[in-house]
């Protein structure tokens, strides 16, 4: 149910930006990865989706 402090879920994969930006984040028990985007004090999350409107699915140990 508790993680360590080492076993975080989510994973950055990419990273791009400071004060605004982009982060695309993958879930390491789904596999799913998710896009984050900030400006500043605002920002969202959203799954990635390919072509077909399915999630991008790709676990690190692959």
């Amino acid at each position: 149910m508790f993680r360590k402090d080492d076993e975080n879920r989510f994973n950055v994969v990419y990273k791009e930006g400071k004060l605004s930006g982009i982060k695309i984040l993958e879930d390491r028990e789904t596999g799913v990865h998710y896009l984050f985007s900030w400006d500043g004090y605002a920002g969202g999350i959203t799954p990635l989706l390919d072509k077909e409107g399915k999630p991008v699915i790709k676990l690190s140990n692959e």
